[in-house]
């Protein structure tokens, strides 16, 4: 007898540049990886389109246009979600994403482009079941990052990014959890909050 395979869920995890957002998501997509058949993935995506922004648009010397950077993300977050994240949930996967639609509108908007219309040209992405952001200050994110830094860490920017990711927290589309504890507590954190989610939807 043919049935129809419950739909998965899709959630998001954002957070400034050295939160400790990666590391976090990779460990709640291990924990759940059997008792929810979660997967982690990311942005940029591991596609042709996400490829070419790692390479010429974070850590490129000659950056390119804004809005150019904006809507490379906003066409690999069509194939991001066409080729993974769609295939994953219509399987019954839980779906963590590393970066979404938020950091377009964080990242880019910092930048001086309009939030509105990075919405427009993000509309046709899916939408996230769950949004959660890990909340680090600035100044403790830029002691974090050691290694090599993308164009978009310094703390002017980074100041103006978690004020446009907080306008979401405030409007209730994104639930904030308090980065500035222990790696463990925030794990702990996090999986209590999507946990919680899930057992209520």
């Amino acid at each position: 007898m043919y049935s129809l395979q419950k739909r998965g869920k899709f959630i998001v995890i954002e957070g400034l540049d050295g939160s400790g957002k990666t590391t976090q998501a990779k460990l709640i997509a291990a924990r759940l990886s059997r008792s929810h058949n979660a997967i982690y993935t990311a942005e940029p995506s591991q596609g042709k389109i996400g490829t070419y922004i790692r390479e010429a648009c974070l850590y490129g010397e000659n950056r390119l246009l804004n809005t150019v950077e904006a809507l490379l993300f906003a066409a690999d977050r069509i194939e991001h979600v066409e080729h993974e994240i769609k295939p994953a949930l219509a399987k019954g996967r839980l779906v963590l994403s590393d970066r979404y639609v938020y950091s377009s509108l964080a990242y880019q908007g910092s930048a001086g482009l309009s939030t509105a219309w990075i919405s427009e040209i993000n509309k046709h992405a899916l939408k996230p079941d769950f949004a959660i952001f890990i909340d680090v200050l600035p100044e403790d994110v830029l002691q974090r990052l050691r290694r090599r830094r993308s164009v978009m860490e310094n703390l002017e920017t980074q100041r103006k990014v978690r004020e446009i990711y907080m306008q979401y927290v405030e409007k209730g589309e994104l639930s904030r959890i308090n980065g500035n504890k222990s790696m463990k507590e925030v794990a702990e954190d996090l999986a209590a909050t999507i946990l919680n989610f899930l057992e209520n939807h």
